[in-house]
């Protein structure tokens, strides 16, 4: 599980917890990828493991867990719910061989790139340029940054309005695919873009 996911999750069952005080119980809900996790609710009167969607348990630790209605749900967590932020997005853009040109599928991707930041409050954007093996490190470097930032001024051309804006380069670190030094490989070569 990613950290920004973790944090997420984490802050969520922070604000049930606390959006659920007056209510005197907690509830467990699937995370946005449809998995389900576990708690463990401690309190002065026991501890009960909640590891089905949809159930809860008293915060005293008094019952055993039990499922709730959707529409009790709804009414005791409703605010907490919608206080959530949205979830990152990523978005992967690959590159033709030895330059900063995107394959013609990644460039028709930019528009609807743009239409999810627009319908983010506040987006912070970050683009990461990255490469295969072929090639120097330094010279794959740049190149990376240069794909990373021809990127950023494609989108801005397009209307992008962001809060952030960061352009950064890894160059041949962190392979999509692992392959061997002067392989190329076209899924290597690409440029992370991630909304917040």
């Amino acid at each position: 599980m990613s950290m920004i996911r973790k944090a997420l999750m984490v802050g969520f069952l922070g604000m049930l917890l606390t959006g659920c005080a007056s209510k005197s119980y907690v509830v467990l809900l699937d995370n946005p990828d449809g998995s389900t996790g576990k708690i463990v609710v401690r309190g002065e009167k026991g501890e009960q493991l909640i590891d089905k969607s949809m159930h809860g348990a008293a915060l005293d630790g008094s019952q055993q867990p039990a499922a709730i209605e959707e529409s009790r749900i709804r009414q005791d967590f409703g605010a907490a719910m919608a206080a959530r932020p949205q979830l990152p997005e990523r978005f992967l853009l690959y590159f033709e061989l030895g330059g900063a040109t995107l394959t013609a599928e990644s460039q028709a991707l930019l528009a609807q790139i743009i239409r999810n930041a627009a319908s983010r409050p506040a987006v912070d954007v970050s683009i990461i340029g990255h490469t295969d093996t072929s090639g120097n490190a330094e010279q794959n470097s740049a190149l990376a940054l240069k794909r990373a930032q021809s990127v950023a001024e494609l989108m801005q051309q397009q209307g992008l309005k962001a809060h952030a804006l960061i352009v950064e380069s890894h160059g041949e670190r962190n392979l999509l695919i692992q392959t061997p030094d002067e392989t190329p490989e076209p899924r290597n070569r690409r440029v992370e873009i991630s909304l917040r």
